[in-house]
């Protein structure tokens, strides 16, 4: 059985239909439901609310001549791929550098420790400016810079106590705890970030009330060492520092003192990392110092 649509039909041609003898009764009741009108439907716009969807691949917009001039000229760089490369590679510069500095600092560090190496550091025993035993034990656990001299030194040691000074002060706000006599000398403060200590090559003339006297126009965290003369002589060499004072002298007598002018920066297991000289500024040094702090792995 077939069905037919009455919209397909015009009037007069729906009238001659109907009277056929053959029209089926499912068509009529079909007809009679929907009757024809004069002219066709007219489509209605579909709801906003219904989308069109393409199934086709949307075309990008070809460039036009100048644009794609404007590329050729520029070429596969653009200004902001520049930029991004200029940061990357001074990123990596600024990397390496610091690396490798790092690198020569615990290549000095462990240069000194090598086996057929003169050892620089060890076992003593003194008192400081306070008649209180001190050893060698007392520098570690923490970094400490030993330097040598006397209280008699004219202009010499003056100057390398300045800079001592200096250096106390710029390394201490590097770390937690402040710079204090107290947190040398007793055992239940913290320890402090740097220990200055200041070994006389003269004890004859330097007791610990001189040298207190003395070191307290410099810094007040420098602590004094000193002890007998075999005492002395025997830490010098330890350090490899040149030791000239005559042994047995008197009172009042008159003598030269040498002596070597180095800092010896010592690690907190007390073995010896780097030597600062003369040729090295406060600022330089307390570099050098904080650098050597960094680089430390408990």
């Amino acid at each position: 059985m077939s069905f037919l649509c009455p919209r397909a039909f015009t009037p007069s041609k729906l009238s001659s239909l109907l009277s056929t003898r053959h029209a089926s009764s499912t068509t009529t009741q079909c007809l009679r439901a929907h009757p024809p009108t004069s002219r066709l439907p007219i489509l209605q716009k579909p709801p906003a609310h219904f989308r069109k969807i393409s199934t086709t691949r949307p075309r990008l917009a070809k460039p036009t001549v100048e644009e794609a001039k404007a590329r050729a000229r520029r070429g596969p760089f653009s200004g902001r791929a520049a930029l991004l490369f200029l940061v990357t590679g001074a990123c990596m510069i600024a990397y390496f550098r610091l690396e490798k500095a790092r690198m020569d600092r615990q290549r000095i560090a462990e240069a000194t420790k090598g086996v057929g190496k003169p050892k620089i550091g060890g076992q003593f025993e003194l008192v400081d400016q306070e008649g209180r035993r001190f050893t060698d034990e007392d520098l570690r656990g923490g970094y400490s810079l030993v330097y040598f001299g006397f209280t008699h030194c004219p202009d010499i040691c003056p100057d390398e106590l300045d800079k001592l000074s200096r250096i106390i002060d710029l390394v201490a706000p590097t770390r937690r705890h402040s710079i204090s006599t107290s947190s040398f000398v007793s055992p239940t403060s913290p320890p402090a970030p740097l220990l200055p200590i200041f070994i006389t090559c003269d004890p004859a003339r330097d007791t610990p009330s001189v040298l207190k006297t003395y070191l307290a126009e410099f810094h007040p965290g420098i602590v004094g060492l000193t002890g007998t003369w075999q005492q002395i002589k025997d830490v010098c060499k330890k350090y490899r520092v040149y030791f000239s004072t005559p042994e047995g002298v008197k009172p009042g007598m008159d003598y030269l003192v040498d002596h070597s002018i180095y800092f010896y920066l010592m690690d907190p297991e007390g073995d010896f990392v780097e030597a600062i000289g003369r040729q090295h500024t406060a600022e330089a040094a307390a570099r050098i110092i904080v650098d050597h702090m960094g680089d430390w792995k408990k």
